[in-house]
């Protein structure tokens, strides 16, 4: 397949971007404003020898998912907060067995039915803290429609490099939003497959860490017969309560990703000479972000930008240097306080830190941000 430039909304470039991964299947609910994926997919999985499922609820469609992972198929789900709700404890039994999935939440407003139509960014604590216990969590924040089909293609190499589900967050605004944008040529982003084993069937164990802390995954259906449960297990498969085991299995999920940050962390950091003022936001509050530091340059105001690709895990490093060189750091974010919570943390005083916060359904506007900076400046 050669480049091809097309115009699309922001959930079919999601869809593609899947396709050019090599996702073989879909399993979902429809739900506002995430449906034009799964309507997207509807129509092209079949042809791309891939397979297309409407569940009857959320919750069977991530079991879905990660039955049709097991089997070796490049899986995503796509849904939106109330939705995403109703997947979390699949999502749980995805990190502890290490099924590899990507997971789509079109952000909208709640909590509950909440504002099926409008945007949000209130599922920002959600994509790291929603499942129960500790679990490795990444979730990518695309800011345009270019750049979600170039994350959706990262999430799935994420998510079969680390044996994890990966959520792509997005909001109702870049979900919808049409931007002209390339897809590229197959072969000019490299694609991942998972560990595979390369032992007999009868010398296998699903989770034998002696090569390193990613094991390999053997297809179901494939001659390799292995156990999966949501129980804390050895490296067989089956269940264990012996503490020598238990702990060092819950460390070796979470290094999968804080040992490779170098390939999950992505972040645009953009700095301007004698800046006091720096803006930290991601998805469609960045693009007004952008906005309003421009207009803000027009007015003499330099202001340092750091627009977050990785939302989790969060890059605290970064901010905490960023907090060395200016003196106070605005947050704007469609909720009313999530992510600042996590900038605060990581400025560890260094620099004052102030939100700019909307939760009606509309977007913050370029103005918003502007009259934040000028009353800080």
């Amino acid at each position: 397949m050669s480049e091809k430039v097309v115009f699309y909304q922001g959930n079919e470039a999601c869809a593609e971007g899947a396709l050019y991964a090599g996702c073989k299947f879909f399993a979902g609910y429809p739900i506002t404003p995430s449906t034009e994926v799964a309507e997207f997919l509807a129509r092209r999985l079949p042809k791309e020898g891939g397979a297309f499922i409407q569940m009857e609820d959320e919750i069977a469609a991530m079991a879905a998912v990660i039955g049709a992972s097991l089997t070796g198929a490049k899986s995503l789900t796509a849904t939106s907060g109330p939705g995403m709700s109703l997947k979390l404890e699949n999502l749980g039994f995805a990190c502890i067995t290490e099924v590899p999935c990507v997971i789509l939440n079109v952000m909208r407003g709640g909590p509950s039915t909440g504002l099926p139509t409008g945007p949000s960014q209130a599922d920002v604590m959600q994509a790291r803290w929603g499942t129960h216990g500790d679990h490795p969590a990444i979730a990518l924040v695309p800011g345009s429609v270019q750049e979600t089909f170039t994350e959706t293609v990262r999430a799935f190499n994420l998510a079969e490099r680390l044996r994890t589900p990966v959520i792509l967050l997005t909001d109702e605004i870049i979900g919808h939003m049409r931007e002209k944008f390339t897809i590229p040529a197959k072969g000019e982003i490299e694609i991942w497959d998972r560990p595979r084993p390369t032992v007999p069937p009868e010398e296998y164990k699903p989770y034998d860490t002696s090569e390193g802390i990613i094991p390999p995954m053997a297809d179901f259906g494939s001659g390799y017969r292995w156990h999966v449960t949501g129980l804390n297990h050895d490296e067989t498969g089956f269940p264990t309560n012996i503490p020598s085991l238990v702990e060092p299995e819950e460390r070796r999920l979470m290094a999968k990703v804080t040992e490779n940050l170098d390939i999950i962390e992505k972040y645009e950091y953009i700095e301007k000479k004698g800046s006091k003022v720096a803006i930290v936001a991601f998805g469609s509050s960045a693009r007004s972000t952008r906005s309003a530091i421009a207009k803000a340059a027009e007015g003499g105001i330099n202001v340092d930008f750091l627009r977050l690709v990785t939302l989790w895990p969060f890059p605290s490093h970064v901010v905490n240097e960023m907090a060395d060189k200016v003196d106070v750091i605005i947050v704007p974010e469609m909720n009313l306080g999530q992510m600042i919570e996590e900038v605060e943390r990581s400025v560890k005083g260094k620099a004052e830190v102030t939100g700019v916060n909307r939760a009606d359904g509309e977007p913050i506007t370029p103005d918003q941000i502007l009259e934040k900076i000028r009353e800080v400046s």
